[in-house]
């Protein structure tokens, strides 16, 4: 009886002890509607400028949140059937896209075997039916068979939809409704916070990169709206997934390759893509990784299983501590640009401990002595590149503050609201007007918002022509001649002495703090006095003696004695 009772006993503890994991699992598990919530009140819409803009057709599809209207041009209810036939006639390229993909045959992944490097995506498929089920969805038990038009375009499970009233574009919160764990890591970038405010919070990433669109005061204030949905078409992956996963694909294995990055990141302050290409990890990309590797297998097993010999943009920044999520901003250090205030700053534990992580992520395939070597090395060549740009603004700003700009007394409108007038400010690259910018401040704007930042992602992303001559350091140097030989010129038109900052060390990006000048020339005057002292001690004449002090001694040495005198002082 003892012993039963002891079973039993045991039995119980062990049954608390399992549901008690459960429920911390459970606990850990995302949750989707407080994300949607959480999402949905987060987002800013127009954003603050929203009296200064209106939106034009196409950007509804960048932002459907809150400019996606179905259209009038069909009217009636439609089922599943309906779509899949209608659309292999309308749109063919969408419906193929779509034959082809996970999406259309959830059947197929269910009969993989266990031995297919896409195996994997059998427990992703429960995951997805499982988060269904909790949203009342799916019933307990049932299996998708396919996700297809009206899953994403009308609701999950629906079998029918209103076209004219009902139809939707999918954003972020449709597509995390199933790929929720997905969701909940891209919206985690918003919890980044740099310890000297540096960049607001979450900023910057691709979960607020639409904000960050909507926010900028040029991009608001351009009269020219179709130019300007050119940002859109970058900054929208805060409101949809087909940035990365085209639609109607939404293949994971091209969104594994550098292509799928290119879109976006490439050009004169994104050129990411251009210099990864180019470097020796692109070439060994472009050369065994298009015909070798295998991109169907998961990043984590992107070298032991994929045959990966270099990394690929994904296998660098979804990584961090050996774990590989949708959140890209883990690591992230000198951010989209270089400024002082991450410069003078990198010396600081939130720093020193992201670096360690890129230490650690560069000795999948490297030792950790070249990967510090070479992190070190980038840091100090991006501070040494600060450190021109930030000489050439004092004197653009200096030139400003005293009016000496062509122009700027007799033709320099303001930039239309909400934008403010500022020497080489952001919209100079984006908005004309008479003499505003004036030619040395769009010098000064192509310098830091492209040269500086070509340089920077050429040397971290290991692309030597890219930041030492073709893109960076060379453009960077060539635009801040032309800045100092500007200066001069409107100096000296205006009868002023041209300003000659000294150049800043190559460790500091601001240059000498104010008492450096002046402590040199304390040090002068000091040496000076010290000159003058010595001078006087060896040089002045001898003190004549009176008569009552010339002793016997002194009567029998002979007239030059006191010379000789002199000359032992």
């Amino acid at each position: 009886m003892k012993h039963k009772m002891l079973y039993l006993l045991s039995m119980l503890l062990f049954s608390l002890m399992g549901l008690s994991c459960i429920g911390i699992a459970n606990a850990d598990l995302p949750d989707f509607e407080q994300l949607r919530k959480n999402y949905y009140d987060s987002h800013p819409g127009k954003g603050s400028h929203a009296d200064y803009w209106e939106p034009i057709p196409i950007q509804k599809y960048w932002n459907p949140k809150d400019f996606y209207k179905p259209p009038k041009t069909v009217q009636g209810e439609f089922g599943r059937d309906d779509c899949v036939g209608c659309h292999q006639a309308t749109s063919p390229g969408a419906f193929h896209a779509w034959k082809n993909s996970v999406h259309s045959d959830l059947a197929a992944i269910r009969n993989l075997p266990d031995s297919d490097v896409r195996a994997y995506k059998k427990e992703k498929l429960a995951q997805v039916e499982a988060n269904l089920v909790k949203q009342g969805l799916l019933e307990e038990g049932q299996q998708l068979d396919q996700v297809g038009c009206i899953d994403c375009h009308g609701g999950v499970g629906k079998e029918t939809v209103n076209h004219a009233e009902n139809l939707v574009m999918p954003d972020r919160a449709a597509c995390g409704s199933c790929h929720l764990n997905e969701f909940a890591e891209a919206e985690s970038e918003r919890d980044q916070e740099w310890p000297q405010k540096q960049w607001g919070k979450g900023h910057p990433s691709h979960a607020v990169d639409w904000e960050a669109n909507v926010e900028n005061t040029v991009w608001a204030a351009m009269p020219q709206r179709e130019v300007a949905q050119g940002c859109d078409m970058c900054h929208y992956q805060q409101n949809k997934c087909d940035g990365c996963h085209t639609r109607h694909t939404f293949s994971v294995a091209e969104a594994r390759q550098p292509e799928a990055c290119s879109t976006c990141h490439n050009g004169v302050d994104h050129n990411e893509f251009e210099n990864f290409m180019m470097s020796k990890h692109g070439t060994q990309y472009q050369t065994q990784g298009k015909a070798k590797w295998n991109f169907e297998v998961p990043l984590k097993d992107a070298i032991t299983k994929g045959g990966y010999t270099a990394p690929t943009c994904q296998v660098c920044h979804f990584e961090y501590k050996g774990e590989y999520s949708h959140n890209l901003v883990r690591k992230v250090r000198w951010a989209f640009n270089p400024t002082p205030a991450i410069a003078d700053n990198l010396g600081h534990p939130w720093f020193e401990d992201r670096k360690q992580a890129w230490i650690d992520t560069c000795s999948l395939c490297h030792s950790a002595s070249f990967a510090k070597a070479y992190l070190d090395a980038a840091d100090k060549g991006t501070i040494q590149a600060l450190a021109v740009e930030q000489e050439a603004r004092k004197v653009v700003t200096k030139l400003y503050d005293d009016g000496l700009l062509v122009g700027q007394k007799t033709n320099r409108p303001n930039p239309p609201a909400p934008e403010k007038d500022a020497p080489g400010g952001f919209f100079q690259l984006f908005w004309a007007k008479g003499n505003n910018p004036s030619h040395v401040e769009r010098i000064h704007a192509d310098m830091w918002e492209h040269d500086l930042i070509k340089h920077y992602k050429g040397i971290f992303h290991a692309n030597p022509g890219g930041f030492t001559y073709t893109e960076g350091w060379s453009e960077l140097l060539k635009d801040y001649t032309e800045i100092m030989d500007e200066d001069t010129r409107l100096r000296e038109a205006a009868g002023k002495t041209a300003s000659a900052p000294a150049s800043a060390p190559a460790s500091s990006p601001t240059g000498e703090k104010e008492g450096g000048d002046n402590s040199l020339i304390i040090s002068g005057l000091l040496l000076i006095l010290f000159g003058l002292g010595v001078a006087y001690m060896v040089l002045r004449p001898a003190r004549i003696k009176k008569p009552e002090e010339v002793s016997e001694q002194d009567k029998e040495q002979p007239e030059d004695a006191g010379e000789q005198g002199r000359e032992q002082e």
